[in-house]
């Protein structure tokens, strides 16, 4: 897997991308508990999840513009906005005029230009990498989302109790410029060629844009890709739920340093899953899904009742391998069966799909919280696992899904490619 990192041009695209996600892993901590710090209420976490995840369902909106747009630019271009956007709250901070709300606003706007961010990422790969190296390139991938979440949730955690959480977003302005430089020396993510240089009429604009749209979703609910919605809508709206009340549930177990463990083992259960992905490839994916996510349930929920914290944050972690190694067989299984020229498209629309619930669930979840408390309501986020075996289970097609390299176009994508 490691072997990629000779090829110079993916290996700067690595790196970016990992000081990209380190900047996002420390924001991420830092935004949530500010939020709560500034609060002290399960409602505004709650908000704060649902602002944050409301752009995700509409990056098919990204897709078109991706696809078009030179990857080089839309990867610094984002970089850029983003050191802009996390130096607004120390300036409000030392001019005292922070307030919960300013925080609110600024959550989602990130979030708006993550949704450019990271599907451009994803497109490059195939730009870089042959066909069999996908799956280890999506590894290495996984490992710097999961990876870097794993060690920076931590150390965030840390940190907020150190130095506070202002000071989280002044090294986010010096990550995402690390970042931005790593992209700018790309010039090999050129644009995709497909973008004419000629002026065109707005109108003509807008109709080419919704016909991009349009061959996104038809791919997507034209294959099997399609029946992987419901599994996973439902899995998010559990996820969502849970997540609006980490930080309530940290603060019960012992407060920000418990906060930033736990969610760097909800990235540390990813990373290992990814980093085993290889060896689950060896198994047919349909019944994978159905025994591994059964176990993930037990686990998770388990978890939240252990009066003894560090077995219930390993135990959490450990419930979210399968979710690790599955997300790059499915990463990769879209990269078989998907045409280079509709990459971006069809991910932003599985994205935004899959999506959808995950706003919903952080509302629900704040709400609950304020009743119920924080580890009832995480508990319940453990059905979302139990929601990916059950569906995978009473739907054939889903069952019956062999290994990732028995899985082919003619079969499982369109079987007429779209021009």
């Amino acid at each position: 897997m490691w072997i990629l990192l000779k090829n110079k041009q993916f290996t700067k695209l690595f790196l970016g991308k990992i000081a990209s996600n380190i900047g996002d892993s420390m924001y991420a901590i830092a935004a949530m508990w500010l939020v709560y710090e500034l609060s002290h209420s399960a409602f505004y976490t709650g908000l704060a999840g649902f602002l944050t995840k409301i752009p995700h369902v509409f990056q098919f909106l990204a897709g078109p513009f991706i696809d078009r747009w030179s990857l080089r630019k839309t990867l610094m271009i984002t970089q850029v906005c983003q050191i802009i956007l996390v130096l607004i709250i120390p300036i409000a901070h030392y001019t005292g005029n922070l307030h919960v709300w300013i925080v609110l606003i600024i959550m989602p706007i990130i979030s708006c230009i993550q949704q450019f961010s990271y599907p451009a990422q994803t497109v490059a790969l195939p730009k870089l990498l042959k066909k069999d190296e996908l799956i280890k390139g999506n590894s290495l991938f996984s490992f710097a989302n999961q990876g870097i979440d794993m060690t920076f949730n931590g150390i965030a955690g840390i940190l907020i109790n150190m130095v506070g959480a202002i000071t989280i977003y002044l090294l986010d302005s010096i990550v995402f410029t690390v970042a931005f430089l790593l992209f700018w020396s790309m010039p090999v993510l050129k644009a995709n060629g497909k973008e004419k240089k000629e002026k065109q009429k707005l109108t003509e604009v807008f109709k080419k844009y919704g016909e991009d749209l349009r061959e996104g979703f038809q791919y997507v609910f034209q294959s099997i890709i399609s029946k992987f919605f419901i599994a996973t809508i439902i899995a998010n709206f559990s996820f969502g739920i849970a997540l609006a009340v980490m930080p309530i549930y940290a603060d019960f177990r012992g407060g920000s340093a418990i906060y930033g463990f736990l969610m760097g083992a909800f990235s540390a259960g990813f990373l290992i899953g990814a980093l085993l992905s290889s060896l689950a490839r060896a198994f047919p994916l349909g019944k994978t899904m159905i025994i591994t996510y059964m176990f993930s349930a037990a686990f998770w929920i388990s978890s939240a009742f252990l009066p003894w914290d560090v077995p219930a944050v390993i135990l959490y972690g450990i419930s979210l391998i399968p979710l690790g190694a599955t997300q790059v067989l499915l990463a990769a299984t879209g990269q078989r069966i998907i045409p280079d020229s509709l990459l971006a498209r069809v991910f932003s629309v599985i994205s935004s799909v899959s999506s959808t619930a995950m706003p919903i669930g952080f509302l629900m979840g704040g709400t609950l919280g304020s009743v119920l408390g924080g580890q009832l309501v995480f508990a319940i986020g453990g059905l979302g696992m139990l929601s990916i075996s059950f569906v995978w289970f009473i739907i054939s097609d889903l069952r019956r899904i062999p290994r990732v390299k028995d899985i082919h176009p003619e079969i499982y994508g369109l079987r007429k490619s779209i021009n």
